[in-house]
């Protein structure tokens, strides 16, 4: 980065600086992840330069034969790792992925179910100050008080009785593994689309560790950022027969001109999705998840529904007096990066919360393994029972360093600076 050093070096001094915080530090947020070099370098490229509206063969631009090489390679990936009839990949985020499948079928005032935010759900499938709650009705699925788990017999029951022309079968901090055939019958039973947001599982799903949805709903949407650790972005895929219907509400529905840096960078990790070694790095993954969870619920703190089948875990921190605010901020004191989150009938508000969200993803990119979760469940335990001790907070943070030196991350970008 030596012209941005010497052009911009403010903006040049937050990068070094972000690039040494995520090599010191331990990242247990569920969402997040560290692409590889080929996609830095890729969503860093020439490809950023160019307008490319419109779709392979078919653009409002001239010079777009190259564009048309590298989404067709991302589509044809896409279908092959998914097994789906029909791929968009243009789509900006997740959220704008849920957007054009919701104004592809629905219309203003239509009612959708989508899991409660505080049940784990996400903004996007229907909470009142989304875009989806403000377009929408919504009728919220919850999980149920006693399991932590998605309650089917009540989902069944509140589509009977509302009717919805829609169904949203995803969540973005829900730990068990999804019964998309369930969903497709209650789906079928009231006449309702069935959209499956596989934003957090798609790595899973795409190694064959979490059951697919392509076989029973009618839209899949994904980010392409989390398990499937690739650059962050959006993809939709459907029904052969809605492709047209899809690809309309993509461009120009919703969005101009796609970003075909950041679409490049989606074919590239499509194909590391393909290797043999991206299973074996999202079966870890799930391994990583549930020692961790282990080491936790040893220590004395609850996890949400007693486990994970999954990549994440959520913690109710309730019964160790602590908010998700104070939690969050106490571990990043030791290096250790969270998010608090809403936790199921949480009695706290959304930006103080009862829990933390965990996650295994770039933990296990780094190479870590069981072993190395044992540790760090107890630096979380040791930070968060020496919550008024700074020294102490300091003296863990140089125990997290000493356990991120042993898994470089990007460590030769940082030598050469």
């Amino acid at each position: 980065m030596s012209n941005l050093k010497r052009f911009d070096p403010e903006i040049y001094s937050a990068i070094y600086l972000e690039t040494k915080r995520q090599a010191e530090n331990l990242e247990l947020i569920a969402s997040e992840n560290f692409v590889s070099e080929a996609v830095l370098e890729v969503q860093g490229s020439v490809m950023t330069n160019k307008y490319a509206e419109g779709y392979p063969s078919h653009r409002f631009y001239g010079g777009c034969e190259y564009y048309d090489i590298v989404e067709s390679l991302a589509i044809e990936r896409a279908k092959k790792l998914f097994h789906a009839e029909h791929v968009n990949v243009q789509a900006h985020s997740g959220t704008q992925a849920n957007m054009a499948v919701y104004f592809a079928v629905l219309e203003p005032g239509d009612t959708i179910m989508g899991m409660h935010l505080l049940h784990g759900g996400h903004l996007s499938h229907g909470h009142p100050t989304s875009f989806s709650g403000k377009y929408f009705k919504t009728v919220p699925i919850g999980v149920s008080k006693k399991t932590g788990r998605i309650d089917y017999q009540e989902m069944r029951r509140l589509a009977i009785k509302h009717r919805p022309k829609l169904i949203v079968a995803g969540a973005s901090a829900y730990s068990r593994i999804i019964d998309f055939k369930r969903f497709r019958e209650v789906c079928d039973r009231v006449g309702a689309f069935l959209m499956a947001d596989v934003a957090h599982i798609a790595g899973l799903i795409a190694a064959g560790l979490h059951p697919s949805p392509i076989p029973y709903a009618d839209f899949v949407t994904t980010t392409t950022h989390k398990t499937l650790r690739g650059p962050r972005g959006g993809m939709i895929m459907c029904k052969k027969k809605y492709a047209s219907l899809i690809d309309r509400n993509i461009f120009p529905g919703i969005q101009g001109g796609p970003l075909m840096h950041v679409i490049a960078a989606k074919a590239v990790a499509l194909k590391e999705a393909l290797t043999p070694e991206f299973k074996e790095y999202q079966a870890q993954i799930v391994k990583n998840a549930k020692a961790l969870a282990a080491g936790l619920m040893r220590r004395g703190f609850k996890i949400v529904s007693g486990g994970t089948d999954t990549h994440l875990m959520l913690v109710d921190l309730r019964n160790k007096r602590l908010t998700g605010d104070v939690a969050e901020k106490l571990l990043d004191q030791a290096g250790i990066t969270v998010n608090k989150n809403s936790i199921p009938h949480d009695p706290e508000k959304p930006f103080v919360t009862s829990g933390i969200r965990l996650g295994t993803p770039a933990l296990t990119t780094r190479g870590m393994k069981e072993g190395d979760m044992e540790k760090i469940s107890q630096l979380i335990t040791d930070a968060l029972d020496h919550r008024d001790d700074e020294d102490y907070l300091a003296n863990l943070r140089k125990e997290v360093r000493k356990l991120t030196k042993k898994f470089p991350l990007y460590s030769e970008r940082l030598k050469k600076e």
